[in-house]
């Protein structure tokens, strides 16, 4: 599934929920994000890309909700479609160590696997903390429920490792990279997301993202590897 890239966004903000993206200041933050492109002619284009995110810090917990939804069609025949739902909690250990827990929820009508629900636990430390740049690394276990565009089901304990990155390039420009490996006996699932932002106006800024998601394991007929591509605008407060 390879979903064209969606220009000319309208977007309110979009936050990860990364611990490094966090802005770890007292009190509730967020960002929430609508893009929409529609073309005529000799074909027919409809793409949308709706996110949102909330983030409230109250030292040593830390807690993120995010939330994604993106739909494509050509010719009014849809050619992606998916759904995401990821909480995460925090507890800091120290200034640089501290456990997690996560509860993550993805639906993709045009993937391999239907939908997923993982819950993880474990600990994650920051390894660099600067002006310019910011890396933590986590490893966690639990368990991930699947259901499969067979019809098939899958249930499995799963290691999860998982790092962010942050390279904050100017006063105006950013960087992010965030990366996810969820392994069991039945699947590894890799997610992997790039994005670079630079400040227009105030707290709007664009944003070009570029994601990737893939199984090892996948029914006959399907792809192991999706990719999702966006232009927008970034609202935050």
């Amino acid at each position: 599934m390879n979903v064209r890239p969606l220009w000319m966004v309208l977007l309110l903000g979009y936050c990860g929920g990364a611990a490094a993206q966090q802005s770890e200041e007292e009190g509730l933050s967020g960002k929430v994000a609508f893009g929409y492109l529609a073309t005529s002619g000799n074909t027919e284009n409809e793409n949308l890309n709706l996110s949102f995110s909330g983030v409230h810090d109250a030292a040593p917990w830390h807690h993120g909700l995010d939330g994604l939804a993106v739909r494509a069609s050509t010719n009014d025949v849809d050619t992606a479609e998916a759904y995401g739902l990821t909480w995460k909690s925090r507890y800091d250990l120290t200034e640089s160590g501290y456990l997690f827990g996560v509860v993550a929820w993805n639906q993709d009508e045009f993937s391999a696997y239907d939908q997923q629900l993982r819950e993880v636990v474990g600990y994650g430390r920051r390894f660099l903390d600067s002006e310019r740049h910011l890396l933590n690394a986590e490893a966690g276990l639990g368990f991930r429920q699947a259901d499969l565009r067979d019809g098939t089901s899958e249930d499995d304990s799963i290691l999860r490792l998982a790092s962010d990155y942050r390279w904050t390039i100017s006063e105006t420009s950013r960087f992010d990279q965030t990366l996810a490996i969820e392994t069991g006996s039945d699947n590894t699932y890799m997610e992997s997301v790039s994005s670079l932002s630079a400040d227009v106006w105030q707290n709007i800024a664009l944003v070009l993202s570029y994601t990737i998601k893939r199984n090892s394991e996948v029914p006959v007929g399907t792809v192991r590897r999706d990719t999702f591509t966006a232009i927008s605008l970034e609202y935050s407060f």
